[in-house]
């Protein structure tokens, strides 16, 4: 018997942050794919973040509850994971431990399942935590992840001694190593992988990278013989490029080298099919594949990152400042002590760059985020900070303001927002601006759509999915019970 490799599908979080700017999916777009995506066999679906949720209330006044509890509902054999980094819910700010509990609680009830854990300094304190937390609020699968980067103190003995600490976590499910930016090679990967196994014991151990270099794909085939056994990946329309490897391409990868899988290649071709044609409505571009381009190993940005960064550059009427940005990242990192380039702060480090650049004099002007940086607030820099740099940002006025900034609890809240609203709402009222949110609530009735129900999903679910011509049969199956809908002919 060949060894399973089991894929988990990241087209609708990761494909569409790294190449569509986490702007490209609707509810609709998702939902009416939802059902062959369920038949695909993924061992689960890459699926949403605070960040997307927030993307789902501003660019499309939609409600991303909603979201969750639909897509959910036409999934029942796939679980969706929502992706968290450290302790923060859609704001900057960070949250108390009140607020995180409750956003999890949330995400769980309206269908979420497994949750991938980051933190942007690996910190395996706070990882624990974080795990602890999801586990205690219903997650089923709790799967932590150490984001990988490249720097004088990124070594690999960096993390094995991570990898260590987190090996008796009792709530940890699987363990991942993350590479958003791409930068893992074959070498370094070997080196890592009995690190990763050994804090894994046995429990499954899953691998994630980009395309953004050109490695990925090779890097994955070196995971395979090196012991890891879930590999993520985004069907072609939205893999490559900055994106993470091929579906179809690692399935051949994979049979080649002697492993088998449990998806279905049919069910595969339509999802990817229904994506590719999607994009060619929308103007959306295709992931292709990427050189080899060393220059990345300076400045790290992640796949979503890139595309957010040429998307603020052309908000700015300036794209032609892309290259000299890229360069300006990798110094800015450098001045901060090396952080990993992931969510948050690959934001701050990114829109740093863009500043520096375009007023033509380095850290003339600084965001509130990145003043709560050098305040501590995101943990501590993996290297000291650059002196000169920490002493022109801490001398801005209102820093001491800052300095007894409070995280975002809900003491309060409640007879600020209303009493009478669910916790969902109040949750994206404490972290989003008032006529966003009014928006989304002002937009469901007036779009003629009926107000979900959590009591009954699929009677909402049906009703979604009666609107989307697209969908001709649905089957919903949960233990012993079966509900199958066809459209009339």
């Amino acid at each position: 018997m060949s060894a399973l490799v089991d894929i988990v599908d990241t087209t609708t979080r990761d494909g569409n942050q790294s190449l569509w700017s986490a702007t490209g999916l609707t509810t609709p777009d998702v939902l009416a794919i939802a059902p062959t995506i369920d038949r695909v066999g993924f061992h689960a679906a890459d699926f949403s973040s605070s960040t997307h949720m927030a993307v789902s209330v501003r660019f499309h006044k939609e409600d991303p509850w909603e979201r969750f509890r639909l897509v959910s509902a036409a999934m029942p054999n796939t679980p969706l994971s929502f992706i968290t980094t450290g302790m923060r819910f859609i704001s900057w700010v960070p949250a108390d431990e009140e607020v995180m509990r409750l956003s999890f609680r949330c995400v769980v009830r309206n269908g979420i399942r497994r949750f991938q854990i980051a933190d942007p300094s690996n910190d395996p304190v706070r990882l624990r935590r974080l795990a602890r937390m999801a586990r205690e609020e219903g997650v089923e699968e709790v799967v932590i992840g150490l984001t990988y980067s490249v720097s004088e103190v990124h070594t690999h003995a960096y993390y094995a001694e991570r990898a260590e600490a987190l090996a008796d976590c009792t709530e940890m499910d699987r363990l991942y190593l993350k590479d958003p930016g791409g930068l893992l090679t074959p070498a370094a990967l070997h080196d890592l992988a009995p690190h990763f196994l050994r804090a894994a014991g046995d429990r499954t151990v899953e691998l994630h990278s980009h395309c953004t270099i050109g490695l990925a794909p090779l890097v994955y085939v070196e995971g395979l013989r090196a012991g890891f056994r879930v590999l993520h990946t985004a069907v072609a329309p939205l893999a490559r490029g900055t994106s993470n490897p091929a579906a179809e391409t690692t399935l051949r990868d994979l049979e080649a080298e002697g492993y088998s899988h449990r998806l279905d290649h049919d069910a595969l071709a339509a999802m990817s099919e229904y994506f590719r044609e999607l994009g060619r409505e929308k103007g959306l571009p295709v992931g292709a594949p990427q050189e080899f381009d060393a220059t990345y190993y300076r400045h790290q940005l992640a796949g979503g990152m890139v595309s957010t960064t040429r998307r603020m550059l052309e908000e700015q009427r300036r794209p032609e400042l892309f290259d000299p940005v890229l360069e300006e990242v990798g110094r800015v990192r450098a001045e901060m002590g090396y952080p990993i380039i992931v969510t948050p702060v690959s934001q701050l480090v990114a829109t740093q760059a863009v500043r520096n650049v375009i007023d033509g004099e380095r850290w003339a002007n600084v965001s509130v985020e990145t003043i709560r940086y050098f305040l501590g607030h995101y943990g501590e820099p993996a290297a000291p900070v650059a002196a000169d740099v920490a002493e022109r940002v801490l001398s801005r006025a209102g820093v001491e303001e800052l300095r007894k900034l409070e995280p975002v609890h809900l003491e309060g809240a409640r007879e600020r927002f209303g009493r009478g609203i669910s916790d969902e709402e109040l949750l994206l009222r404490l972290t989003m601006p008032e006529e966003q949110v009014d928006a989304i609530v002002a937009s469901q009735p007036a779009s003629g759509r009926p107000r979900p129900d959590s009591r009954y999903p699929v009677a909402t679910l049906l009703r979604e999915v009666e609107k989307r011509k697209s969908v001709t049969h649905l089957r919903v199956q949960k233990g012993d019970d079966v509900v199958e809908w066809r459209r009339a002919t």
